[in-house]
C-alpha cells in the first residue's frame, strides 16, 4: 500500500539563455554559417506573451502538495427506512489502494518465525560465515597436526568452527606455535560474534545436526505424464425423421371450457392415485413382516426382470442387425423392373418352445404399441385338443422369446385388445369361457373369468371384440361361439355380468318333431366384425355359409342375409376407406368382396385352397391379402390388376405346414402370418405392393385418404351396372411410396 506524503516543490524560473556567437576567428565562411543557423533557431513567441525582467525571472515560487482530495463531497447524506430519516455519510478517505496481496510469509527475525523453528525443529537458510573466519582462511598458513600446537586454542577453535575454515597441513614448528597464539585470540572473538548470532541459530544446529530449509510454500515442482491417446471413430445412425402435422383451431368459449374440465379431472386422477397410494401404505403397515418381505422380493424381481429384458432386446437387435437394417430401411429395387407386380422379404420367426405342437389361431397387433403383437395358440383339429393352450405377446425388438407367457387350461381360439386401453386382453377359449388379463398388474392371473355353466358359452369361443363404452362408462365385450349366440359381457366390480344379444337361427331351418311340435334350428357362429362407423351394426359368419348382418338394438330378426358361401365362413373384415364394403374369406377357396345391402359379390376370387384368413391393408383401399392351407400369402391390388393377386409367395413348405392367420401392421409396411405348427413368420411388402396416389395437378392439396376413396370408388363404379354409354374418366395415377 502507497501512501502519498506532503512535499514542498520549488520550481524555478530561469531565463532563457542567448546562443553566443563564436569566438574563434577560424574563418569568415564559418563564421556566416553559424549566423545563419543561429537565425534559423530563434525562438519564436506569440505576440501577447508577457516580458518579465530579470527579478521576476528569478523570482521562487512555491507550491505545496497535500493528499486533500478537494473534490470529494463532505455532506453525502442517505435516507435511513430505521430512523426514517436522512443520515449524512461518513466522508470518504483520501488513501487510494493499487495494490494489495495477502501473503503467508514470515520475517526470519520475527517472534512467530522463531516458534515455528523451534515448533518444528527446522531451521532456515545458513547463516553467512562470519568475515573474521574468511579473511583468516585466505591469509593464514596451514595448521600442524602436532597435539601441542593446538593445546591453547583446540577448544576454542572448536566452539568458533561454525563461522572459520582450519587448515589442514603444517609445514614448521615456529609458524605453528605462532598461528596457535593467533588462532587463540581470533577464538575469543568468534566467542563474541557467536554469542550474537545464538538468537538466530537454535542449539539445534550448533550441535552439529543437518540443516534443513524451510517449507517454501510457492515451491512447486510442475510433473507431466504421456497417457496412450484412444484413436477416435466416427459411429453414424439412420434415424425416420419424426413426424409432423399441421393444427389449427378457433379458440372459443366452450373449448375453453372443454378443456379447464379436462384438467379438472386429471387432477382428481391424480388425487385419487395418492388415495391409492395411501391406502397401500396402511395395508403394507398391517402385513406381517414375512408378507412384507415377500413382497418386496417380488418387487425387486420385477425390476430385475425388466433390467434383463432390456438387456436381452439389446442383444438380439446386435444379432439380427441386418434383418432389422432391412425391416426399416431396405427397399427392393427390382420392383422397378417388374411391372405390376411385387414381393414380399421374410424378416423375423417367432415361437415359444412350448406351444411348438400347437397351432396359431389368431394373431392381433396392439393398437397403441405398434410392435407388440399377440399371439394365440390352440388347435382347429376337434380330435386332437392339446391340454393347454396359451397367449403369448412378441416384439419385433426381441424375436427370441415373448415378453407376455399366459397359459390357460384349454385352447385359445381367438383374442382382442382394447383400444382405448391397450394393457387389457380379452380372450375366448376351447372350452367356451372367456378370460380378461391385465397386463400391468399379475398378468398371468385373469382379472375376470366366465364362471358357471349358465355365464358361458356351450361350445368354443371363434371370435371376441370389445365394444364401445356403455353410457355409465362401463367396459364391454361380445363374443360368438358354435352354439349359436352372441353374447355381451360387462366387467363390473367382481364379476362378469353376461347378457344374451342374439340367437342365431337357420331362415326356413323349421323341422317337424315326432309328436308333431316344431323346432328351429340354430346356427353355428363362426366369426364377428363391428361396423367401424356404427356401433350397434355388426356381421356374423357362420359354418353354413352364411353372413348375417346384425343390430344390437333387434334380437329378433337379421338386417340382411348374404349367401355368401358354401362352406364355413373363416374372416370377415370391413374396408378401412368405405365402411360399406367388406371381405369374407371360406374353406371353399373363394374370396369375396361385397357391398353393403348389395345380395351378390362385387368380386371373386379362387384361390386353389382353404383360406385360413383376409384383411384388407391400412393404407390403401384396394389392397387385401389372403392365407391358404397351401402355405401360400397372397396380396391383391385391384387397382392394378382385378383378375389375380399381384404377389403369390410360399412361406412354409406345402406338405408339412399350413397359414392359418394374417394381420397388417398399422404403421410400418409389413405382415405378420402364423402356421399350424406355432410359428409366427413376419413378412415386409415390397414397393410394388404398397403403391399410393398420385393427387391430379389441378388438386395437389387433396389428401391420400380422400384419394384412396376416390380410387375405390371408380374402382366400384366399373363393377356395377352402369348406363350404356357412360364413360368413367380416369382422375387418379399411382406413385411408388
Amino acid at each position: 500500500m502507497w501512501k502519498l506524503a506532503n512535499k514542498a516543490v520549488v520550481l524555478n524560473r530561469a531565463s532563457t539563455a542567448k546562443p553566443k556567437p563564436p569566438t574563434d576567428g577560424a574563418g569568415g565562411g564559418d563564421a556566416d554559417d553559424l549566423d545563419a543557423w543561429v537565425k534559423s533557431r530563434q525562438l519564436v513567441k506569440p505576440d501577447n506573451q508577457l516580458d518579465l525582467t530579470e527579478a521576476e525571472l528569478s523570482e521562487e515560487i512555491t507550491k505545496v502538495l497535500t493528499t486533500t482530495n478537494t473534490n470529494v463531497v463532505h455532506n453525502l447524506v442517505v435516507y435511513s427506512f430505521k430512523e426514517e430519516a436522512y443520515v449524512p455519510l461518513p466522508p470518504a478517505g483520501n488513501t487510494v489502494t493499487l495494490l494489495k496481496f495477502d501473503g503467508n510469509s514470515l520475517h526470519i527475525d520475527s517472534d512467530e518465525a522463531k516458534y515455528q523453528m523451534e515448533e518444528s525443529g527446522e531451521i532456515g537458510y545458513p547463516l553467512p560465515a562470519p568475515r573474521y573466519s574468511l579473511m583468516e582462511a585466505e591469509a593464514a598458513p596451514p595448521k600442524a597436526d602436532d597435539g601441542e600446537a593446538g593445546e591453547g586454542g583446540e577448544g576454542e577453535d572448536q566452539e568458533g568452527k561454525e563461522g572459520e575454515e582450519g587448515a589442514e597441513e603444517a609445514e614448521g614448528e615456529e609458524e605453528a606455535e605462532e598461528e596457535a597464539a593467533e588462532e587463540g585470540g581470533e577464538a575469543e572473538e568468534g566467542e563474541k560474534i557467536e554469542e550474537e548470532t545464538a538468537d538466530a541459530a537454535p542449539a539445534a544446529a550448533a550441535a552439529g545436526g543437518k540443516k534443513r530449509k524451510l517449507i517454501n510454500q510457492f515451491n512447486f515442482c510442475e510433473r507431466a505424464a504421456l497417457t496412450f491417446t484412444n484413436p477416435t471413430r466416427n459411429v453414424d445412425t439412420q434415424t425416420i425423421p419424426p413426424p409432423r402435422s399441421q393444427y389449427g383451431a378457433n379458440v372459443l368459449q366452450w373449448v375453453i371450457y372443454d378443456s379447464y374440465a379436462e384438467d379438472f379431472e386429471q387432477q382428481q386422477k391424480e388425487r385419487d392415485k395418492k388415495d391409492d397410494k395411501k391406502a397401500q401404505r396402511k395395508d403394507e403397515l398391517k402385513m406381517s413382516k414375512q408378507e412384507l418381505k415377500a413382497a418386496q422380493a417380488e418387487e425387486l424381481n420385477k425390476k430385475y426382470l425388466k433390467c434383463w429384458q432390456i438387456l436381452e432386446r439389446m442383444i438380439n437387435q446386435n444379432i439380427y442387425k441386418d434383418i432389422a437394417h432391412d425391416y426399416r430401411y431396405w427397399e427392393d429395387p427390382a420392383d422397378e423392373f417388374r411391372d405390376g407386380e411385387g414381393t414380399l422379404l421374410p424378416l423375423w420367426k417367432f415361437q415359444y418352445e412350448r406351444t411348438k405342437k400347437m397351432s396359431v389361431t389368431d394373431v392381433m397387433f396392439n393398437p397403441y404399441y405398434y410392435d407388440l403383437f399377440a399371439v394365440c395358440f390352440g388347435s382347429h383339429d376337434f380330435m386332437k385338443q392339446p391340454s393347454e393352450g396359451s397367449i403369448c405377446l412378441f416384439t419385433v425388438k426381441n424375436p427370441s422369446y415373448p415378453d407376455y407367457i399366459i397359459m390357460t387350461e384349454s385352447g385359445v381360439m381367438c383374442c382382442d385388445i382394447h383400444p382405448k386401453y391397450p394393457f387389457l386382453v380379452a380372450i375366448g377359449l376351447y372350452d367356451g369361457n372367456v378370460h380378461v388379463y391385465n397386463l400391468k398388474e399379475n398378468y398371468r392371473e385373469p382379472l375376470y373369468v366366465s364362471m358357471g355353466v349358465g355365464d358361458k358359452h356351450i361350445e368354443c369361443v371363434w371370435e371376441i371384440k370389445w365394444g364401445p363404452d356403455m353410457a355409465d362408462g362401463e367396459i364391454n365385450f361380445y363374443s360368438v361361439s358354435s352354439g349359436g349366440r352372441v353374447f355381451n359381457w360387462v366387467l363390473m366390480q367382481n364379476k362378469l355380468m353376461v347378457t344374451t344379444i342374439i340367437t342365431l337361427f337357420l331362415e326356413n331351418g323349421i323341422v317337424s318333431g315326432p309328436d308333431g311340435t316344431e323346432l328351429r334350428l340354430r346356427s353355428c357362429g363362426s366369426c364377428m366384425k363391428f361396423h367401424p362407423e356404427d356401433p350397434e351394426i355388426f356381421l356374423v359368419g357362420t359354418e353354413e355359409g352364411c353372413i348375417y348382418k346384425c343390430s344390437i338394438a333387434y334380437s329378433s330378426k337379421y338386417l340382411m342375409t348374404y349367401r355368401a358361401h358354401n362352406l364355413s365362413v373363416y374372416r370377415i373384415d370391413f374396408n378401412r376407406f368405405n365402411s360399406n364394403i367388406f371381405i369374407s374369406c371360406s374353406g371353399d377357396w373363394r374370396v369375396k368382396i361385397w357391398e353393403d345391402m348389395r345380395p351378390e359379390p362385387l368380386f371373386i376370387f379362387d384361390l386353389g385352397s382353404a383360406v385360413g384368413d383376409v384383411k384388407w391393408a391400412p393404407y390403401s383401399s384396394t389392397v387385401f391379402a389372403a392365407v391358404t392351407n397351401e402355405g401360400k400369402v397372397y396380396v391383391f391390388d385391384l387397382n392394378v390388376n382385378k383378375y389375380k393377386a399381384i404377389c403369390i409367395q410360399a412361406v412354409v413348405p406345402k406338405r408339412k405346414n399350413k397359414l392359418t392367420r394374417l394381420s397388417f401392421n398399422e404403421k410400418l409396411p409389413f405382415i405378420i402370418v402364423g402356421d399350424d405348427k406355432g410359428t409366427v413368420t413376419s413378412l415386409k411388402l415390397s414397393p410394388n405392393l404398397r403403391q399410393m396416389v398420385k393427387p391430379p395437378k389441378k388438386q395437389q392439396n387433396l389428401e391420400q385418404s380422400v384419394l384412396q376413396v376416390q380410387k375405390l370408388e371408380k374402382l366400384l363404379s366399373l363393377v356395377r351396372e352402369l348406363p350404356e354409354g357412360e364413360i368413367i374418366k380416369d382422375t387418379t395415377t399411382t406413385v411408388q411410396s
